[in-house]
């Protein structure tokens, strides 16, 4: 298998945490769909990042689809269980740590266009999905040692790669003060190989 994507993308940090989390063997190829000539569309007419190569040249793109399929090729270290509402739960973290992830990407994409084209209030409007769902993230996990059951699930990877690309994209959130649970679970989190080692670059 084939994983296209850059190494600021959040979203291809998921994915490369996962297929490291299952033990499962890829190649990566950076491209990005920002870069001229870049060859993502030729694999998600979407011409976003990340997108799993098959070995039968077939394609996935979406993070939360490439990584329930991962999930269920490979049995071992299960990420998301089976069924039930403790399915749910954790789609639900998935979801709402992938909102602050759109948030916080489109927020940044904004700030970077050419100053008469850029506008505060969009930038505002995100910022503040953010921070309410920060809050949220904060108020769910309580004292828990993961966001659901006993160990490691795809809820705790998709949070901390929000936690993570916050801090990288927009440092003035100061969450970690705020919400040291969080902060705690994050700092976890980067303890594993998994983690540490896909954090984007300074």
């Amino acid at each position: 298998m084939k994983l296209i994507g850059s190494l600021t993308s959040p979203y291809v940090r998921k994915i490369r945490i996962v297929l490291a989390e299952k033990k499962i063997d890829y190649d990566l190829v950076l491209d990005s769909p920002w870069e001229e000539g870049n060859q993502v569309v030729a694999h998600n007419p979407l011409g976003k990042v990340p997108v799993l190569v098959l070995d039968d040249d077939g394609t996935l793109f979406d993070s939360r689809v490439i990584a329930e399929y991962l999930d269920t090729v490979a049995p071992n270290n299960r990420l998301i269980p089976a069924s039930g509402r403790e399915r749910i739960s954790v789609k639900r973290w998935e979801a709402l740590a992938d909102g602050v992830l759109d948030a916080a990407v489109a927020a940044f994409l904004e700030s970077k266009r050419p100053e008469g084209e850029r506008s505060a209030s969009w930038i505002e409007r995100q910022r503040g999905k953010i921070i309410q769902s920060l809050q949220a993230m904060s108020e769910e996990l309580e004292q828990q040692a993961w966001c659901h059951g006993n160990s490691l699930s795809l809820a705790d990877i998709a949070v901390g790669c929000a936690l993570g690309y916050v801090s990288f994209r927009l440092g003035d959130i100061a969450w970690a003060g705020k919400y040291p649970n969080l902060d705690k679970l994050y700092g976890k989190l980067m303890q594993r190989p998994a983690f540490a080692d896909t954090a984007p670059p300074a």
